[in-house]
């Protein structure tokens, strides 16, 4: 076990994020947030999307790597144990995706490699996060209109997660309603539908409340195209942002990020870090 010796640093957090050209400014900050909780470990941030590296390489002439390579360099470098963080808010494709990298670098690496649950996966989490949220954006005399990003099939694993997302808000809260953007219950083919349960609940305005990690080509896009459908019967707007940011966007929430440092330190637990070896 020669190779052993070569794995002389501690420990490494490998930042696992979709990706976007025009918000990926977000995704670093969340790594500097991570540098901060976890100042004795080196973390990296990679982007799953190949038109975004690709994009952010020839626009902006920076160089990003996917999770593989990123995995690679950093088991190049030696480090013992590695955590994963899956910055998804559903345990869906991208998520699962992320699961297997992590076990197949686990055939041929010598370094403790793990991954985070993505951000809505535990009940409790998901149920202090959404009624948390829905207090926050809530206005009076205003129906919500929650946009989930959605999956493109039904059997997909982690759907429970989105359903359990929609069925909860729809039932805390009378104002409350929802639809996706490319899964089940697309907004326009359920757009004449909503509108008449608004109209039946005694509306008159509406908010649009993309649930999207940043606000990128989906927030620019199709969330001002269904605030101009609605605006049709309504008035209608897109939620204001609840940070410092000009957008709405779910990633830059305390408590997203509160639930993204908890699954690393429990990820670490996991590798056999005990709580008294952690920062965090």
């Amino acid at each position: 076990m020669k190779r052993f010796r070569h794995y002389n640093r501690k420990r490494a957090i490998v930042l696992a994020c979709f990706g976007s050209v025009i918000e990926q400014q977000k995704y670093l900050d969340l790594e500097e947030k991570v540098k901060e909780a976890y100042p004795d470990c080196e973390v990296f941030t990679s982007f799953s999307s190949r038109m975004v590296i690709k994009l952010l390489k020839k626009q902006k002439k920076e160089i990003y790597k996917n999770l593989p390579q990123t995995l690679a360099d950093v088991d190049m470098q030696g480090y013992k144990h590695v955590v994963v963080v899956s910055v998804n808010i559903y345990p869906t494709d991208e998520h699962e995706f992320l699961k297997k990298i992590v076990d197949g670098f686990k055939y041929f690496s010598m370094a403790n490699i793990g991954i985070t649950n993505a951000i809505l996966t535990t009940t409790k989490d998901t149920t202090v996060y959404l009624k948390q949220l829905n207090e926050q954006v809530s206005k009076e005399d205003t129906a919500n209109l929650y946009v989930i990003h959605g999956t493109p099939k039904l059997n997909t694993i982690g759907i429970d997660s989105i359903n359990y997302t929609s069925s909860f808000l729809e039932l805390i809260d009378k104002r409350n309603f929802t639809c996706s953007l490319e899964g089940a219950f697309p907004y326009f083919h359920i757009n004449e539908a909503i509108k008449t349960k608004i109209k039946e609940k005694g509306f008159k305005k509406v908010q649009v409340v993309p649930l999207l990690l940043v606000s990128g080509n989906h927030y620019i896009k199709d969330m001002f195209e269904i605030k101009e459908d609605l605006s049709e019967c309504f008035e209608a707007f897109i939620a204001p942002s609840l940070t410092n940011s000009e957008s709405f966007n779910l990633l830059e929430l305390e408590k997203t990020q509160e639930i993204i440092l908890n699954n690393i330190k429990d990820s670490f637990k996991m590798l056999g870090i005990s709580h008294k070896q952690m920062t965090y």
